[in-house]
């Protein structure tokens, strides 16, 4: 805010004195408001342009298994005040989100369009994918037919399969795994879940999964977004990703001190 103000009003304090840096230091206000705007608008644009794809798959994911739940609907729904859709781009999501559930839905042509607006920018896309595994595993279960289709549209994100399976683990370990004080899995399957999202091997040593798990938060951080120039609104997200990482770590190297 300060700088341009400044250097508005030395240019105009050069041509015109006193009444130049007046001048000058209103005009820097200007252009810095200005560009502040811009930035505005074009963060939500770029959030409108998101929700069609977003919302579309989404529907289209939710009825793989032949049946929409309402805790899926529940799940789209409050995904409207995780981004602070406003009632317009409410209204555009769940048009999207009807369409996606429509018999002649082009799944592999909406995802497409997904990887052109974002750009390719592997962290968005991984958000992508993390909002679609979320949505059908609302009632704590991925069934196949939901699995395969995660894993199309992972693919045609140009994202591995592993993706789908570290997302699918994660949101296990969310709905079960002592983070509400209950416990519904297995300690294994606690433990191998926790491997998958940490995309190592139970037979790695110590120091690799240390320099797994400082990679993953890494390429994961939520500060990340702001300089990549995503919607702030995706930030929850990317910190939900990271807390579900080093949960995971936690339980790997706790079970790994129990056992030595």
């Amino acid at each position: 805010m300060f700088f341009p103000m400044i250097i508005g009003g030395l240019l105009g304090y050069q041509l015109a004195r006193f009444p130049g840096l007046l001048v000058g230091a209103l005009a820097g206000v200007l252009i810095t408001q200005y560009l502040r705007n811009r930035l505005r608008a074009r963060l939500t644009d770029l959030q409108s342009a998101f929700i069609e794809p977003m919302f579309s798959v989404m529907g289209a994911l939710c009825k793989a298994d032949g049946v929409v739940t309402r805790d899926e609907i529940q799940v789209a729904e409050t995904f409207f005040a995780r981004f602070r859709l406003s009632e317009q781009q409410q209204a555009m999501a769940k048009a999207a989100f009807n369409r996606g559930k429509s018999a002649d839905f082009d799944l592999d042509a909406e995802v497409a369009r997904f990887l052109r607006i974002s750009n390719g920018q592997h962290l968005l896309l991984q958000l992508f994918l993390q909002v679609q595994v979320s949505a059908v595993a609302a009632d704590g279960v991925v069934h196949p037919q939901e699995h395969a289709m995660l894993v199309r549209v992972a693919r045609g994100l140009g994202l591995p399969e592993a993706q789908v399976e570290q997302l699918e683990a994660m949101l296990r370990g969310a709905h079960g795994s002592g983070h509400a004080g209950t416990s519904r899995a297995s300690s294994g399957q606690q433990l191998d879940d926790a491997y998958k999202v940490l995309g190592v091997s139970p037979s790695v040593s110590d120091a690799e999964l240390k320099k797994a798990y400082r990679k993953l938060m890494s390429e994961n951080h939520p500060d990340k977004l702001a300089g990549r120039g995503m919607p702030e609104s995706m930030r929850e997200l990317a910190e939900e990703k990271t807390r579900e990482i080093t949960h995971a770590y936690d339980i790997v190297t706790e079970a790994r001190k129990q056992a030595s």
